[in-house]
């Protein structure tokens, strides 16, 4: 199943987004913890280094990721050029409250009278920027909610006498090149629900699960997940908790809400969907299909040519 989503209003946020950055001090790029690249926007990642802008990279909602795997991507991405890794979570005042701090360290020159701090908050929708502005400023200014893509326009507001804070809408990016990450994303709930098949978006999620983390699907569901496949294990979360349509046969569709649910509520547990090594496995597998399908197309062109070459030759 290949995801794609890239309303409208996003292409008007992108281009707002690129002239603001030139004005910008820091880029603060909000990333869901449970999938920091998939939820890595590479619009953002162009934008700032053509820029030079330094980054802050906040895996945020790592109170519901997996903390082995955390520590992982926060060492991944602190040993990039100019870019800081902050795992952390809104819902912890005193983590919200080290993040100009930790700002300030990359633009060591700005955050004076003369020379205000410029921050700008970008992300995909749904990571929880909105939540994150309104947790700085003590205050709500923007708006939350639990559909992607709430916040439609760029908000620019003071911190303080010598911090500006410009807040974007969330920005996916216009095609999504490998199909898992569609999927995790929409399994995080940063994909609309008119682009998706929740079910099948259900069965990817368990799949997952099945492979990194069967123990909690046990552990919440009582299943024996040995021998399971991703469609089984939506099934037997809808037979352990009595899910039936009229008639009496299983309701597929409640029993994928519901473990979408408890995964992104953090019912299921604390779950990270990648981690930088099975990252670094998909995108070779991914290359190496790309490259086949390309050797197959040429072989098929190469084939016509020829087939047409004949043609030419005995008329």
């Amino acid at each position: 199943m290949s995801i794609q989503w890239f309303p409208g209003h996003m292409n008007a946020a992108k281009k707002k987004a690129e002239e603001s950055m030139a004005d910008t001090d820091v880029v603060i790029e909000v990333l869901d913890a449970r999938l920091p690249e998939a939820s890595c926007n590479p619009l953002v990642e162009r934008m700032r280094v053509f820029r030079q802008r330094p980054c802050l990279k906040i895996l945020n909602k790592s109170d519901l990721a997996d903390p082995v795997a955390t520590a992982l991507w926060a060492s991944y991405y602190n040993a990039q050029d100019n870019v800081t890794a902050y795992p952390m979570t809104t819902k912890k005042p005193s983590d919200v409250a080290r993040i100009v701090t930790l700002c300030k360290q990359l633009a060591p020159h700005r955050g004076v009278p003369t020379k205000p701090l410029r921050i700008m908050i970008m992300g995909i929708p749904n990571v929880g920027k909105s939540t994150l502005m309104n947790a700085l400023l003590k205050r709500r200014v923007a708006k939350v909610g639990d559909e992607p893509a709430v916040t439609k326009t760029q908000q620019r507001i003071y911190l303080d006498q010598h911090t500006v804070l410009i807040d974007t809408p969330g920005l996916m990016w216009p095609k999504i090149d490998m199909d898992s990450d569609g999927l995790m994303l929409a399994a995080s709930h940063a994909i609309g629900s008119n682009a998706l098949i929740e079910e099948e978006v259900a069965v990817f999620l368990a799949e997952v699960l099945l492979e990194r983390y069967p123990n909690l699907l046990a552990a919440r569901y009582g299943l024996k997940t040995e021998g399971m496949d991703g469609v089984a294990v939506v099934e037997g979360v809808g037979m352990k908790r009595g899910f039936r349509v009229k008639g009496g046969d299983l309701d597929f569709e409640k029993s994928a809400h519901v473990l979408l649910h408890d995964y992104r509520s953090g019912a299921l547990g604390r779950i990270s969907l990648e981690t930088p090594q099975s990252r670094a496995e998909r995108l070779a597998r991914h290359a190496a299909e790309m490259q086949e399908k390309a050797e197959r197309a040429a072989a098929i062109a190469a084939a016509k040519a020829e087939e047409a070459a004949r043609g030419k030759r005995g008329s």
